[in-house]
């Protein structure tokens, strides 16, 4: 795999607040990220067999066993053209009970029922002596490049993401889920970054994983430039990125209520617009947001459970954080996706890094 940077590797700094030690979702104590990337045959499509361009990416939430000890979360829907998973249990209850894993459209039911068998391997009560599990996925639509009619993300794939979960840097670009994914008409699919807040207001992170897959080149921003404008003619399809999504996972280590957390949530907006996106009809743009800090337990004896929570007017910086981080792991997703030739010959060329440079460099935004 070519050697392509982050945005910080050639200068581009979004915002003011200091990332975390990975500038990693997995900056956050005890989250980890695995993906299972499927790449296989070339040509013509024949539905069903290939070619394959997909995968599955899948975000531990700081504790192997979710189910035991649940996670305060909550969910954001900014534009509903997608097919997500969970959405409606986790935002009643304000908790997170599984792993969290991204695929293409057409897999989530598969992948779903992957997680739900996971799940019922850790924890033989479920079903039995206690209620049901909610399984948390989302996608994206990959079919300009994938067989996307195959569903060929598998039940071993998900166990293999799971099985390759670390909490070290993220890898980025085409990779698990975001392997067919394209973004402003070029080479998208995972990115991640994250921010820390001062020692003074607790020194939490917060760490933003997208998985991008929406824009048309003309609208591409990057710290404030029309990238997309100076490289309209660039290696463009003859057939435009229509609608598109995006998947945003918001995780931290502060304190919060799944109120809090939907409030959160809500400030990947900013982020995504940013990059120039304004949600077409045709966007599936969803957001996820959960903390470390509260576990909890599903068997509790008493009538009471004790929470911490920030106080509401400290949530300010945490928001600004939040913005921050998913712009800047769009960027990265963007960066870091490699040129990749999928079904009937579709290609999607990754960003031009020396021209992305040239352009940055004209308008002054580069930081060296």
């Amino acid at each position: 795999m070519l050697n392509r940077p982050r945005a910080r590797d050639i200068g581009l700094i979004f915002g003011h607040l200091p990332t975390g030690p990975l500038n990693s979702i997995t900056d956050i104590p005890g989250i980890k990220v695995g993906h299972c990337t499927l790449i296989k045959g070339e040509g013509k499509l024949i539905p069903g067999k290939g070619p394959i361009r997909t995968g599955v990416t899948v975000i531990i939430p700081g504790i192997e066993n979710p189910f035991k000890y649940k996670l305060r979360a909550a969910s954001y829907v900014i534009n509903g053209f997608g097919k997500p998973i969970g959405l409606i249990q986790l935002n009643e209850l304000g908790q997170l009970e599984t792993p969290i894993a991204l695929t293409n459209t057409l897999n989530v039911g598969l992948v779903a029922d992957a997680i739900i068998e996971y799940m019922l391997k850790l924890n033989p009560d479920i079903g039995v002596t206690t209620g049901s599990v909610n399984p948390v996925v989302l996608e994206c639509n990959d079919s300009y490049l994938n067989d996307i009619r195959g569903r060929h993300v598998k039940h071993e794939h998900v166990f293999k993401a799971i099985e390759n979960a670390n909490n070290k840097l993220v890898e980025e670009g085409a990779v698990g889920a975001g392997t067919g994914m394209s973004a402003f008409e070029f080479k998208g699919g995972i990115g991640t970054a994250s921010r820390k807040l001062p020692n003074k207001l607790g020194g939490y992170i917060v760490g933003a994983l997208v998985l991008s897959n929406f824009g048309r080149r003309e609208d591409l921003m990057i710290n404030g430039v029309p990238v997309g404008l100076e490289l309209k003619d660039y290696m463009r399809s003859p057939t435009p990125q229509k609608g598109g999504s995006i998947v945003m996972i918001i995780a931290t280590n502060a304190p919060l209520n799944s109120r809090q957390l939907r409030r959160l949530a809500k400030r990947a907006t900013h982020g995504l617009a940013r990059t120039g996106s304004y949600s077409s009809h045709g966007s599936g743009d969803f957001v996820v947001a959960f903390t470390t800090a509260n576990k909890i337990p599903h068997y509790h004896e008493e009538p009471l459970i004790e929470e911490k929570i920030i106080f509401e007017p400290q949530l300010s910086l945490l928001f600004k954080a939040a913005a921050e981080a998913v712009e800047e792991a769009i960027i990265n997703s963007l960066l870091k996706a490699e040129t990749m030739t999928g079904r009937d010959n579709h290609i999607r060329y990754a960003i031009p890094i020396d021209k992305l440079i040239e352009i940055m460099n004209k308008y002054g935004r580069l930081k060296r």
